[in-house]
């Protein structure tokens, strides 16, 4: 099987695409013929070699949509059936072993269907640890990316209010997911105070670029603030989120069905990429432009 793996971690030239012996599955694992590998910021970072320590050579990726093509002795699904996930052991190739997966709707493409697990999981475990109730109102840095979206729809649909940032050229896109929408940057603080005048209940932070100075001045103070993108979250007496203990597949597989209906949006269609052009598709990620997933298809 082809499959795109790096030997050493550096810029995007490193990627290379390689045959592989089929893996086979054991225990609860099954095989997933992928037919879309989702391209996240994590992955060219562990490229990088800014996630820690790793064994080398490593293929690249973890965000897989399939069709199972092989089961192990323990495994809860069939052969045929369309699964979602996390793959064990790398994501970017043709086939890949995995446990962890929901099931994908049946109208939903394999490119859109990758979209959801990663985003889904930390917007769903984010508000878990933030526990806004309906009435609140939600505070979302960042709310036209695919973390930020799917913070605002799940939020929304429980009652939250929710007012979210996005660039001037976003604003329409986060009303579409159903937030109250303004701009990041300069003078945030006094335009969510004016959206806002009984205050911000707590804050989701999906963009970082140095808001969490202007979140603690909204909540006037630290608590209920968490973010996933600022590195500076620590010395600033804020939380960085990442959850912990497996993803929440529940969430996933309710968000997807959810996105299969139009009930929940995506925030734009997919940007793809054939696997062999990995390293073109993580250049773009890098850039951290665009809406919509980036997305290998390997046919």
């Amino acid at each position: 099987m082809h499959a795109i793996r790096y030997e050493t971690v550096g810029g995007p030239e490193v990627l290379q695409l390689v045959d592989l012996p089929l893996p086979e599955p054991t225990g609860a694992q099954v095989r997933v013929a992928v037919r879309a590998a989702g391209v996240n910021p994590a992955d060219w970072k562990a490229r990088q070699g800014s996630m820690g320590p790793q064994d080398l050579p490593r293929v690249a990726g973890f965000e897989i949509a399939g069709v199972v093509d092989a089961v192990g002795p323990d495994a809860p699904w069939r052969v045929g059936d369309q699964v979602i996930g996390w793959a064990q052991g790398g994501g970017y190739a043709e086939y890949a072993l995995a446990e962890r997966l929901a099931a994908k709707p049946a109208g939903l493409s394999f490119p859109d269907a990758v979209a959801v697990p990663v985003a889904a999981n930390t917007a769903g475990g984010g508000l878990e640890v933030l526990a806004p109730e309906s009435g609140e109102t939600l505070l979302v840095n960042g709310a036209s990316g695919a973390v930020g979206a799917m913070v605002v729809q799940l939020a929304r649909a429980a009652g939250v209010e929710v007012i979210g940032t996005a660039s001037a050229a976003n604003q329409a896109v986060v009303a579409r997911f159903g937030a109250t929408p303004t701009t990041y940057g300069e003078g945030v603080v006094e335009r969510v105070r004016a959206l806002a005048p009984q205050g911000i209940d707590a804050v989701f932070d999906c963009a970082g670029h140095g808001f969490l100075d202007a979140a603690v001045v909204l909540r006037g103070g630290t608590g209920r603030i968490i973010t996933i993108a600022d590195p500076a979250a620590a010395d600033k007496g804020v939380r960085f989120y990442s959850r912990t203990g497996g993803p929440a597949l529940d969430v996933v597989e309710q968000v997807a069905q959810r996105v299969a209906t139009g009930e929940f949006l995506l925030p734009g269609p997919a940007r793809t990429y054939p696997l062999a052009e990995a390293a073109a598709a993580q250049r773009e990620s890098e850039t951290g432009h665009g809406l919509g997933k980036i997305v290998l298809v390997t046919s």
